[in-house]
């Protein structure tokens, strides 16, 4: 099974590739060229549906992490509790919708009596969205799905990922850098996990010259669910008053 925007595939029905790779695919005839206008409409509508599921939820924080990791493992209940504490502070809790930590953070608002959503997307491989959201949507295209977290969240929380988690803290940061959003918090949860990434930001992106002095300030390290949510209300008290 495969889900595509708001389509569920199953067996032959399911194409070879992805949107995100028919999109981005320059190989093979030119024709795709004539499909584009068509291509821009449905991108268009995937904003409008994100926007209008999202509009409405209020303060919230989206939390990443490595959809690896396994239930009832250290990491897995890590999230869980910060997840909890997210929701028990008032704050919705956002994921990218999939198994592991994003499971596990879905679960914890759950549980807590918060609001849970989660952002899936379609990928070559089997991943629906997890039991524990409340409100999901699965997008096409990454780029719409990454304004979506950016958009309607106060914090972004990063537990321990991979590839896909490194991109998503990148990005965070990065935006806020250029001052392409409103400077909001950046929490590394797992000092030992990300203690080389920071330390290498410092080291050697500082020390070159690549970043300015401040930089590796953007983001904060803890291993404290408890300070994570001292972190986030700070923020928003600060910022909103």
């Amino acid at each position: 099974m495969r889900r595509a925007g708001p389509l569920t595939l199953r067996g032959s029905a399911i194409p070879e590739t992805t949107t995100d790779q028919r999109l981005l695919d320059r190989r093979g005839p030119t024709d795709w060229v004539h499909t584009d206008p068509w291509r821009v409409l449905r991108i268009q509508s995937e904003f409008v549906e994100g926007f209008g599921l999202l509009s409405e939820v209020g303060h919230a924080v989206s939390v990443f992490g490595s959809a690896r990791a396994a239930r009832g493992s250290e990491r897995y209940l890590l999230a869980e509790e910060v997840g909890g504490r997210l929701a028990t502070d008032g704050y919705t809790v956002i994921t990218g919708g999939g198994p592991g930590m994003m499971e596990a953070a879905n679960k914890g608002a759950r549980e807590a009596g918060g609001t849970s959503i989660g952002l899936g997307i379609e990928l070559p491989f089997e991943q629906s969205v997890n039991d524990y959201v409340d409100i999901g949507v699965t997008f096409r295209y990454f780029f719409v799905r990454k304004t979506m977290f950016v958009k309607y969240s106060q914090a972004f929380v990063v537990l321990p990922g991979g590839f896909g988690t490194l991109d998503e803290l990148f990005e965070a940061i990065t935006l806020v850098q250029t001052g392409k959003v409103t400077r909001f918090p950046v929490i590394l949860v797992g000092t030992e996990f990300w203690g080389g990434l920071h330390d290498w930001i410092v080291k050697t992106l500082r020390t070159e010259g690549m970043i300015s002095e401040g930089d590796p300030d953007l983001v904060q390290l803890t291993d404290d669910p408890a300070e994570v949510v001292r972190i986030v209300h700070e923020a928003h008290v600060n910022h909103f008053g």
